[in-house]
């Protein structure tokens, strides 16, 4: 059994969860560049290390030249080196930074596609198109800063903590004065780093908004075209730029107020240590380099600009984190180890019980489908056949028990026997690969030749038009002008080129005229692989013509049997179809006619020779 918000299209990760999931997508980042990552880490400890020893040296050696004492010539040469150490270990950091941000970035962007692309098509679908696609690219951007950002960040601590421990080490008057204004830093950064941490995750929210608003649009580009709605529609998808601008002032506020501040405060402790600083001075305490060095170790302890710029980038790129391990956190639909025995795909239900957002869509649904049999899925809209084909050719999984293919629970087998003996149709399939012969053969394992794909199209009534494309089955599918029934008929022909022991039509002939629906359905049945068929009907003849017939109502099975059957003892499931009847030749006001009907098509399908029509159990299972 999965756990409830598995199979709950709508549950969301709660805020902790997600905040602890996008630390772990950033320590898996962060361990992939690993030796990157420890390479900018030691580059910058390194500098660190040069800036805390620059102001001892130079001190030193200023004192030595003003004793004229002969060694400060080589103490001059040393300063030289340690300032040029801290250059070059500067450059190489914020080189390999860059690298590890492009590395980190695109493992984020792999991960996050790895769990939309391994999860069920329904999570999938609960993140819209445009904030998929900022999560993706902007934020998974921001958040591979992360990983340099820490190492920057930790070496940014050691010049502060190290210049203190120099100040004690130099004059503890000097160093006292200066430890009276850490707490004031101390708060200051804590107040920053909170503060930025809510005023970005408030910007990427609402960035993400915007951006779904826009594709939504782009993707109704005719429909508003058509409605004439373009301003209206220009001004809902920019109705959130002025509380975007406002959290982005907001967060240059944060850092701003923070900078001003900081600013302020480092003037005053260095004057302070200054002052102290003369008086030890005249008091004949310390030197006069030892004076410089305390100055410049002030400064590099009250350098709060490079923790603060650091800081920011974590906090940054932690609140991104979370919007893109939003998609690394997607339940994965997982796969087992077992292979299919033989057998005619015997598909059976067992207690299946769907919930989603709450709700279940279907109820404790018990079923042995024959192997070989043709299945019609019937009821009005909302009834559950969507998620009825969803679950019987594992798209998703049930809340709540087991569906079988040949007696193996379909989430124990591997990827590999699942997808090469189920396959779908779909009522609106999208077509992938660069020409339509490419979109016809699409799919896992090897590519099937030109002689399979032609066969799948012409099984699908695509072959005529294909062949008429400027190129046939070479035309790249962006050159190809294609209508709602072509991609239709493109999206069987896919399915029949790999179709399996069980194959799912999900509405898949919706869009075509009746004619050459019946071809299709004809063609199922004599040329594709014999095996089970699932279709999700709407159309009389498609019941007419299954074996089986299973009616859903509210998610719940009503009743299965035969077309007959159900149509002569239920007037309720005649009224599925009413609006089909007055326009489908195969409707019949009584189950005796349609059940001619059927009768004469099969007769007709026998052929010219005058050889007997089989069975229609047989032709269901050719």
């Amino acid at each position: 059994m999965s756990p409830p918000d598995a199979a709950d299209g709508t549950a969301q990760e709660p805020e902790p969860d997600l905040a602890r999931g996008a630390d772990r997508a950033l320590v898996e980042v962060a361990r992939h560049s690993g030796g990157r990552t420890a390479a900018v880490l030691g580059c910058t400890v390194a500098a660190a290390a040069a800036a805390l020893a620059e102001p001892a040296v130079l001190g030193h050696t200023l004192d030595l030249l003003l004793r004229r004492d002969p060694s400060g010539p080589a103490w001059t040469l040393l300063c030289a080196a340690v300032i040029a150490a801290e250059v070059a270990l500067d450059a190489a950091a914020a080189r390999l930074a860059g690298e590890v941000d492009g590395r980190s970035t695109a493992r984020l962007r792999r991960l996050g596609l790895a769990g939309l692309l391994g999860t069920a098509p329904h999570h999938a679908a609960s993140h819209a198109p445009g904030e998929t696609a900022a999560r993706l690219t902007a934020h998974a951007t921001e958040a591979g800063k992360v990983p340099a950002a820490v190492a920057h960040a930790i070496a940014a601590l050691l010049p502060p903590l190290g210049a203190v421990a120099a100040l004690l080490l130099i004059d503890l008057w000097t160093a006292l004065t200066f430890l009276l204004g850490l707490p004031l830093l101390v708060l200051l950064l804590r107040a920053f780093t909170r503060d930025t941490l809510t005023s970005v995750a408030r910007y990427q929210q609402v960035q993400l908004a915007t951006a779904g608003r826009l594709v939504e649009a782009l993707a109704g580009a005719r429909t508003i075209a058509a409605a004439g709605t373009a301003d209206r529609e220009r001004a809902r998808i920019l109705a959130p730029l002025p509380e975007l601008g406002t959290e982005g002032r907001r967060m240059w506020q944060v850092y701003g107020g923070t900078t001003a501040r900081s600013t302020a405060l480092m003037p005053m402790l260095l004057y302070a240590v200054l002052a102290v600083g003369g008086i030890r001075l005249a008091a004949g305490a310390i030197g006069v380099g030892e004076l410089l060095a305390a100055l410049r170790y002030a400064g590099l302890a009250a350098g709060v600009g490079a923790v603060t710029g650091a800081l920011a980038a974590v906090a940054r790129g932690r609140a991104a984190a979370r919007r893109t391990a939003a998609l690394v956190a997607l339940p994965p639909l997982g796969h087992g180890r077992a292979d299919l025995p033989e057998g005619p795909g015997t598909l059976e239900l067992r207690d299946v019980r769907v919930v989603r957002g709450g709700s279940a869509v279907l109820h404790d649904i018990s079923l042995v489908i024959p192997g070989g049999s043709t299945v019609a899925v019937v009821g009005r809209s909302g009834a559950g056949k969507t998620v009825f084909a969803a679950v019987a050719g594992r798209l998703a999984d049930p809340t709540a028990g087991q569906v079988l293919l040949d007696g193996v629970p379909l989430r124990e087998l591997t990827a590999e026997a699942l997808r090469r003996e189920v396959g779908h149709a779909f009522d609106r399939p999208v077509l992938l690969g660069d020409t339509v012969g490419d979109a016809i053969g699409f799919g896992a394992g090897p590519a099937p030749g030109p002689q399979a794909v032609r066969a799948a199209a012409r099984a699908a009534g695509a072959d005529p038009f294909v062949r008429r494309l400027p190129d046939g089955y070479a035309t790249r599918l962006a050159d190809a002008p294609l209508s709602g029934g072509e991609v239709q008929r493109l999206g069987l022909a896919r399915a029949f080129c790999r179709a399996g022991r069980l194959l799912v039509l999900d509405d898949a002939t919706s869009s075509l005229d009746t004619v050459t629906a019946r071809e299709v359905e004809r063609a199922l049945a004599r040329e594709i692989r014999p095996g089970t068929r699932i279709v999700v009907a709407h159309r009389l003849s498609s019941a007419v013509r299954a074996d089986l017939v299973v009616w859903l109502e509210d998610g719940r099975m009503r009743a299965a049997g035969t077309h007959a059957e159900l149509w002569r003892r239920d007037p309720a499931y005649r009224a599925v179809f009413a609006s089909d009847a007055s326009d489908d030749p195969d409707a019949a006001g009584t189950a005796t006619d349609t059940v001619r009907d059927t009768k004469a098509d099969v007769e007709a399908e026998a052929g010219a020779d005058g050889c007997p029509a089989p069975p229609r159990k047989q032709e269901a299972g050719r």
